[in-house]
Order: C-alpha cells, then sequence, then structure tokens
C-alpha cells in the first residue's frame, strides 16, 4: 500500500484539512448561538465531527482499492506473512491520520479562539489539553476502526455503504432516542461526539453516560474488535 505515490491520500488529506479550517471559520462565528452557548471547543470540534467523514472516506480508500485492482495478491506475494502485513496495513493507515489530524485540529482551534474574543479558552488549561489530545486521539482510532472494517468486507463501496449512513448519519439521530438510546449512545460516533466535547455527561438533549477518556477506551473497543475482525479476514480468505 503506497500512500505516497497515490495522488488520491494527498487530495484526500488536503480536502479533509481545507473542510476542518473552513468549518472552524464559519462555525466560530456562531458561538454565541444556543447550541453553543459561548463554548469554544464545542464550535472548534463542531467542524472536525463533520469532517470525520473525509478522514474515513481515506482509510477505507486505501485499503479497499487493493482488493477492487486487485493488487493485494502481489502484496501477499511479496509479504507472506498475513499478520505482518495487515499490521503494515493498519499502521500505515493510523500513522498518516495522526501526523494530518494533530496539526489540523490545532489550526482549526487557533482560528476558532481567535474569532472568540473574550470567550476564547487558554491553550494551556487542562480542558482544553484533554480535548485536543481526545480529539486526535479518537479521529486516529477511526480510521484504523475504518480501515479494519474494509479488509473484511473487502469492498470500498460497501464499506462506506455501510459506515457512512448507519454510523455517522443515522446514529445521530438514533442516539437522541430515549427507547434505545442506551444501546445506541455506545456506537463510535456518539462516542466521538463525547471525545470531541460535543456533549457532556448530564446534558439532557445529547448527554451520554460516560466522559470522554472512558469514550476513548469505548473507541478502542471498538477498533479492538475490528481489526480483529480483519486479522481473521486476511488469514482465512485472502490469497
Amino acid at each position: 500500500m503506497k500512500l505516497r505515490s497515490v495522488r488520491s491520500t494527498a487530495v484526500t488529506l488536503s480536502v479533509f484539512a481545507a473542510l476542518s479550517l473552513g468549518f472552524g471559520w464559519l462555525v466560530s462565528g456562531s458561538i454565541e448561538d444556543a447550541f453553543f452557548n459561548g463554548d469554544t471547543l464545542a464550535a472548534t470540534f463542531m467542524g472536525l465531527l463533520v469532517t470525520q467523514l473525509v478522514l474515513v472516506t481515506f482509510a477505507v480508500s486505501c485499503v479497499g482499492s487493493e482488493y477492487s485492482s486487485g493488487t493485494v495478491r502481489a502484496a501477499l506475494a511479496a509479504v507472506p506473512s498475513r499478520g505482518r502485513l495487515f499490521a503494515a496495513k493498519m499502521v500505515a493507515v493510523g500513522g498518516a491520520a495522526a501526523a494530518v489530524v494533530l496539526p489540523v485540529e490545532l489550526a482549526v482551534f487557533a482560528v476558532v479562539q481567535a474569532r472568540a474574543g473574550e470567550r476564547a479558552v487558554p491553550w494551556a488549561a487542562w480542558g482544553t489539553v484533554e480535548s485536543l489530545l481526545g480529539g486526535w486521539i479518537g479521529l486516529t482510532l477511526m480510521c484504523v476502526f475504518a480501515a479494519a472494517v474494509t479488509v473484511v468486507t473487502r469492498s470500498t463501496v460497501w464499506t462506506l455503504a455501510i459506515l457512512l449512513p448507519v454510523l455517522f448519519l443515522s446514529g445521530q439521530g438514533l442516539g437522541n432516542l430515549d427507547p434505545i438510546r442506551p444501546v445506541v449512545q455506545y456506537f463510535p460516533d456518539q462516542v466521538s461526539m463525547v471525545i470531541m466535547h460535543m456533549t457532556i455527561p448530564g446534558d439532557p438533549t445529547f448527554g451520554r453516560d460516560y466522559g470522554a477518556w472512558t469514550g476513548i477506551a469505548i473507541l478502542v473497543a471498538w477498533t479492538g474488535a475490528a481489526l480483529a475482525g480483519g486479522w481473521l479476514s486476511m488469514r482465512r480468505r485472502d490469497g
């Protein structure tokens, strides 16, 4: 998987950066609205919550393209150890995502705080550090999760068809329906909301029963399950 030599990698990650900064600029003009209630951290991560869809698309296409083109067979011939090949894929996707997410996240935060005026929060405040660190870890894990699911489905189209509407679109609305909220609140997209400071425990509308660091643990569990499924899939079916 040659991430550096594929043009779509640079294009997709550049789109993620541009959209994140653009959303940050637009949202920062609405900090006084009731939705944010002056919370500049929530305004910072609102755009990133949306643009993570671009990151997921990047992760899925990186892995899925090998199956659609058939180059996975050449990769297996070059690296017969399926476990090593699978680990290399996941590290490559996760490393690329982590390297891009951190500077973009910091840039978005800087833009929002610059426009927040008196409501700006200090960079060194623990709440700021916790939110930025959690967002970075959460977005990176989401990419690895999506990449591992793609190994299971072996299809870019099917993976996106499952992840985008079910986890990121339908889940946002389903998470607020009282009958199923106790279960749906632990879906990856709902966990991302908590990690990115979009909601806090006790919020009557969007609150979940756990905090940011518990959310990271939940997302680690989702990612671990996807990685296990991906490894088993590659071990048994590819070749």
